[in-house]
């Protein structure tokens, strides 16, 4: 499996980092030389990051990655201090010292990827998710499935959850198809999505997110304050995509990295319902 790889390192050690990295077939790297270039490739829905390592030499790395954190929860970061004996990751993944003594980041890399891997099928046995696809399984036609997703996520103890199904994708169009959550919400939450909010970016770039009242894209609830934090995940399987699963609570800062994994394991099994419906 190929892995997609940005690097951002100071200039005078890009040819390094790209020499070393060009060794390993299953990387596709990418380098950079400050944080501006490397935010404007994360956002880009036209490309695709799972590891994002970086020089802990470069201004406000710490600050920097704390935002990306919050950001883009799943996206895996190593933090790379080479003038350092030793260093904790502080919110990032993991850290190396020693970047290319005995492929220590390239180990370090794969070994993230495959505990990635390894903590979805762990999930995916969890009772919780056993009782998701039950109830997927009984309920009716593709409504009824994207209504059971909906009305599970919510049992998860979000206080607003929404599902928003691709009707084109080129432009991004999304039609508001389930909801659940409070009367006063469900009346005021938009039944349409396109490129310019959080909806239409995940549905686009296929990658999960996560936003604050002060994050763009965002959701418009969220962005008013009316709700304080979401989290909006694809509801995809290989190339065919069908939408996008939103979930909201009303304290800001209150989705984690668990939650995401959840979400998107109820959108991994909304999509394969999907499919058998021919949807």
């Amino acid at each position: 499996m190929a892995i997609d790889v940005l690097v951002a390192v100071r200039r005078e050690h890009a040819k390094r980092f790209h020499e070393n990295l060009a060794k390993y077939k299953n990387f596709n790297t990418q380098i950079v030389t400050d944080k501006e270039a490397a935010s404007e490739i994360i956002a880009d829905r036209t490309r695709h990051v799972d590891v994002f390592v970086i020089d802990n030499n470069l201004d406000g790395v710490y600050q920097y990655v704390r935002s990306l954190r919050q950001t883009y929860p799943r996206l895996l970061i190593v933090l790379v201090d080479e003038e350092a004996d030793f260093g904790m990751p502080g919110m990032a993944d993991e850290m190396t010292t020693e970047p290319f003594k005995n492929d220590d980041l390239m180990k370090r890399i794969e070994r993230m990827m495959s505990d990635r891997q390894m903590e979805t099928l762990r999930s995916d046995s969890l009772p919780a998710v056993r009782s998701i696809n039950r109830h997927m399984k009984k309920a009716i036609g593709a409504l009824g499935k994207q209504e059971a997703a909906v009305q599970s996520c919510l049992e998860m103890g979000f206080d607003y959850v929404a599902y928003y199904h691709t009707e084109s994708r080129d432009p991004i169009k999304l039609e508001l198809r389930a909801q659940a959550g409070p009367k006063v919400i469900q009346s005021i939450a938009p039944k349409n999505s396109d490129d310019n909010d959080l909806m239409g970016w995940v549905a686009q770039n296929g990658q999960s997110r996560l936003a604050g009242p002060e994050d763009t894209p965002n959701h418009p609830l969220v962005a008013r304050g009316r709700l304080g934090a979401v989290a909006c995940v694809p509801v995809k399987f290989s190339d065919k995509h069908f939408g996008v699963i939103c979930a909201c609570n009303d304290r800001p800062g209150s989705i984690s990295q668990e939650n995401i994994m959840m979400l998107e394991l109820v959108a991994t099994q909304l999509a394969t319902a999907l499919i058998k419906e021919g949807k």
